[in-house]
């Protein structure tokens, strides 16, 4: 097998016109989503941090990071534009290998227009591809490379910044083989980091290493040529069981943008369903944190392991803490940004409603579905079971809820009017001329 030479040729060979009209519209809604999360993030300690901290090693500030008025060197550009898409966890997820794709590709693709004069429609090809490709390299490896701790979203993103950007460069084949190589040897993130800034690193370097990765092999740098597939590249180096013919299967023709889910709650995914069915106890029993005595949650075993936590003290923490979500449910009945401070994780009411929940872990419950039982100080015991949670497949968002959201966090950075507009460029960047122009610079705060 030379898989890594099958997906260099593919990304090469397709036309925009290739891809299926409900694709290129689904990929349409990942970027309202994204592009919503980067400038909704742009503001946190972590994006600030990292431009005090790399500005002195900038190159020439020529690219423009989304959702603030700084600049920097494009490949600077693109790991600050991976940390504030994702530094929320707001970000769309594939449940089938819980990697959120569109931000390394986006990060990286965002900075390269800022610069580039690039078309929506290449753009938006250019994206398709690199999402389809982060995701396959995580279905080929999932789950035992995840399991293992990596963060596949770090080390399988960069690998679609790579094709994304080099799609954009007009690579051939050969130089696409050496993009890929060179993206396997720079693939890192892992789960360890999860519930601190380092975890929004993970993207944020993918998108940086994925956009070298492309521009130095346009330029003759060369990688081993079976980066995927040789017996000491990505997948037999990385990953305990591997299959790889799921990365070539029915490529082309099977897209993983059709099955990509947008988060309602800003955490991590397998949260979400506690606080759906929290929010929606608090909602039929009028629920406040004094008749609460103790809460009992069966969710699946893969949630106990990412988001277990329970002594916690920061926001960031409570993002993979399934009892904070529980908590925030039943108390404030909601889980928005605000749920996810530091004022809200040591909130007295919801700390002590956190103190009292029980979680167990059960196989018969789906990673999409949970069984709560909620014991009242008057003796009253209410229950819910939910087999699909908000944003699910079974229960997608709507564009309108995806709408609303964009403009929740767009607007922490942006004025009205302008949030409306960067909206309208979203959906419509498939006919924009030059998307730097006309879609990145109206991200970009008033002085």
């Amino acid at each position: 097998m030379h898989v890594t030479k099958e997906v260099a040729e593919y990304v090469v060979g397709s036309r925009y016109d290739d891809i299926p009209d409900d694709v290129r519209n689904e990929a349409l809604r990942a970027i309202v989503n994204i592009v919503g999360c980067a400038v909704g993030g742009a503001r946190e300690p972590a994006a600030d941090i990292a431009i005090q901290t790399f500005r002195p090693f900038f190159g020439p500030a020529t690219a423009s990071i989304v959702g603030r008025a700084d600049k920097a060197d494009p490949l600077h550009a693109a790991l600050i534009n991976g940390i504030t898409s994702h530094v929320h966890d707001y970000d769309d997820t594939l449940p089938k290998n819980y990697i959120h794709a569109s931000s390394p590709v986006a990060s990286a693709l965002l900075a390269y227009a800022s610069v580039n004069p690039v078309s929506g429609r290449d753009f938006l090809h250019a994206f398709i591809l690199g999402f389809e490709i982060t995701s396959r390299v995580g279905n080929a490896t999932y789950p035992a490379h995840y399991e293992a701790g990596w963060h596949s979203t770090g080390s399988c993103g960069v690998f679609g910044a790579a094709v994304a950007i080099g799609k954009l460069l007009g690579l051939n084949s050969s130089q696409m083989v050496h993009a890929i190589g060179l993206a396997a040897t720079q693939a890192a993130g892992i789960r360890e980091m999860f519930g601190s800034m380092a975890k929004s690193l993970h993207p944020g370097r993918a998108a940086q290493n994925g956009y070298g990765a492309a521009l130095l092999a346009s330029n003759g740098f060369t990688a081993g040529i079976y980066g995927l597939e040789g017996p000491r590249g990505f997948a037999p180096v990385l990953s305990a069981k591997y299959d790889l013919s799921k990365l070539t299967a029915g490529l082309g023709k099977d897209f993983d943008l059709r099955v990509n889910t947008y988060k309602p709650f800003p955490c991590g995914i397998v949260n979400h369903p506690s606080i759906d069915a929290a929010i929606q106890l608090k909602q039929e029993y009028g629920l406040t944190a004094d008749m609460i005595k103790r809460v009992k949650i069966r969710v699946a075993p893969l949630v106990m392991d990412l988001c277990g936590k329970r002594n916690i003290t920061k926001g960031l923490e409570g993002k993979f803490s399934v009892v904070h979500g529980t908590a925030v449910g039943l108390v404030r009945g909601k889980a928005g940004l605000s749920e996810y401070t530091d004022e809200a994780v040591n909130d007295p009411d919801i700390k002590r409603v956190r103190d009292s929940v029980t979680p167990e872990a059960d196989s018969s419950v789906t990673e999409d579905g949970v069984k709560m039982e909620v014991e009242l100080v008057d003796g009253r015991v209410v229950s819910k079971v939910l087999e699909h949670s908000l944003g699910n497949l079974a229960r997608p968002m709507t564009n309108a809820q995806l709408e609303e959201k964009f403009r929740d966090q767009v607007g922490l950075v942006l004025p009205a009017s302008q949030t409306e507009k960067l909206l309208e460029r979203c959906w419509k960047v498939a006919e924009l001329k030059n998307v730097g122009e006309e879609l990145v610079a109206i991200s970009i705060p008033p002085a």
